[in-house]
């Protein structure tokens, strides 16, 4: 029989796990709101706070965002909507002159037509306005799930919860989801996460995802979460 200082890896990790104290969503949304604040917030929230908040531009800004760092993102979208801001201003550009304007976002020739297709259907058949419309959103080129949610929890304050690569790897790395793939982790959060913190899960998730529980090495020695954490997946941390 193996000595308590010789034990196997998966007998220690067991331990570990043990200890944990059940998950308390409400304790660690607290914790997190509070942890998070020297951070930048998640680049649409940012970018609403600074009056970029009409469906609109949260939906322009979403799609700027898709593939590209918060980083280029917000100064990108900046520079877009001091050219134009609303869908009748952006019908009038041509998609190489939105092109132009997003030249520093992951696929930017795409997502230029897209958004001036958006544009000028607004323009044609919505009096230049996006309603808050989930159907309508999701029937958009190039709008998925989580844009669509963004719109409607940031610009329409309608609960819907948005799952980006943070919220996916946090909430199943925490034990709280056990899912595939962010459509499932959506799925699975609808049922389980208190609809008081739909929107807001994407504002904490996403700066504590970059700063604190990173992909790689997660930071787990200054995790204001870790006694709850069941840190699945983790094999090497700080």
């Amino acid at each position: 029989m193996p000595s308590p200082g010789n034990r196997e890896p998966g007998i220690a990790r067991r331990t570990v796990s043990a200890t944990k104290r059940p998950f308390d969503i409400d304790e660690a949304m607290s914790r997190i709101r509070e942890a998070v604040r020297p951070f930048p917030p998640a680049a649409l929230f940012q970018l609403a706070e600074e009056g970029f908040d009409s469906p609109f531009e949260v939906l322009v800004a979403c799609m700027i965002s898709i593939r590209t760092f918060d980083e280029v993102t917000v100064p990108t979208a900046r520079r877009f909507f001091s050219r134009a801001r609303t869908a009748r201003d952006v019908a009038h550009l041509t998609p190489a002159e939105i092109n132009q304007l997003i030249l520093t976002t992951t696929f930017h020739e795409p997502k230029a037509r897209q958004i001036h297709a958006i544009a000028r259907r607004l323009a044609a058949d919505y009096d230049g306005e996006l309603p808050c419309d989930e159907r309508l959103l999701r029937s958009l080129p190039g709008v998925g799930p989580k844009c669509a949610n963004l719109v409607l929890g940031i610009a329409c304050g309608i609960p819907r919860i948005a799952v980006d690569v943070h919220v996916h790897r946090v909430t199943n790395r925490w034990g709280y989801v056990r899912t595939r793939t962010p459509e499932q982790t959506m799925t699975a959060l609808e049922e389980k996460l208190p609809k008081r913190y739909w929107v807001e899960i994407n504002r904490l998730l996403v700066p504590f995802g970059k700063h604190v529980c990173a992909g790689r090495a997660p930071r787990c020695s200054v995790c204001v979460v870790l006694d709850m954490c069941q840190q699945v997946g983790v094999t090497t941390h700080r």
